[in-house]
């Protein structure tokens, strides 16, 4: 009986490495996919927005994996505390990590459109902005994988620094449109892709918050530390 048991308790830790390991896989896709739509953008690389957009189905064909594999865990386990909780993150989880896909194949194709133009502006507060999202990601998903819930808390105290950017870049795309139309369609394409991973950002504090729930049985305060609002401030052309 005891043999019996114990080879029930070593086959549920290796369900539940698994679930985790496929969990790091669909992110690990996903960090590219994003790591690929920003040097889409920063370098003009439609090879490497072709090649965000093709990784889609791989993160959309995990998701179903992986909910099918939680299903058969929780129907054939009876998995409780802990257990239970990490499981049912799990399908949470997953709708985050394929919805970032989701917005960094939205970047990847407005890159390729962007292409077409010459910017009389910077594009350092998109690249900027760029590379803070990617550091969020990277860091929930090896908090995801290491049960880590204080690095998750970094992630979701962060979400305040991207929020800000954005707001910043909002403001100033919105001048430079102002000051010459030609500006006009260039630069509604970066506000959406700025928008896109200020989601993404989102999305990763989403993650953070199931983590920490899953890890510690508790959950972070409703209100999470956002950025101020002036993005949705009229800005008035100069006189």
């Amino acid at each position: 009986m005891a043999d019996t048991q114990e080879h029930l308790v070593k086959s549920f830790d290796n369900d539940l490495k698994k679930l985790r390991d496929m969990l790091t896989e669909m992110g690990g896709i996903v960090e590219n996919q994003l790591a690929m739509a920003a040097q889409a953008i920063l370098d003009r690389d439609s090879t490497a927005a072709t090649a965000v957009v093709s990784d889609d189905p791989k993160v959309d064909a995990l998701e179903r994996d992986i909910e099918a594999f939680v299903i058969r865990m929780l129907a054939l386990r009876q998995p409780m505390a802990a257990d239970l909780r990490m499981i049912v993150a799990a399908l949470k989880i997953t709708g985050d990590i394929e919805r970032i896909g989701d917005y960094a194949a939205n970047v990847a194709k407005r890159s390729i459109v962007l292409g077409q133009f010459s910017f009389p502006y910077s594009l350092a507060g998109v690249a900027h902005m760029a590379h803070l999202v990617q550091d969020q990601l990277k860091s929930i998903i090896d908090a995801l994988g290491t049960s880590d819930s204080e690095k998750a808390v970094e992630v979701w105290r962060s979400d305040r620094v991207v929020d800000d950017i954005y707001n910043a870049l909002f403001r100033e795309l919105i001048t430079y449109m102002m000051e010459d139309p030609r500006n006009i369609t260039p630069c509604t394409h970066l506000l959406f892709i700025a928008k896109n991973l200020e989601r993404i950002g989102d999305h990763a504090t989403n993650i953070a918050e199931t983590v920490y729930y899953a890890v510690e049985g508790e959950v972070l305060p409703d209100m999470r530390p956002k950025g101020d609002s002036s993005a949705y401030a009229v800005v008035r052309p100069k006189e």
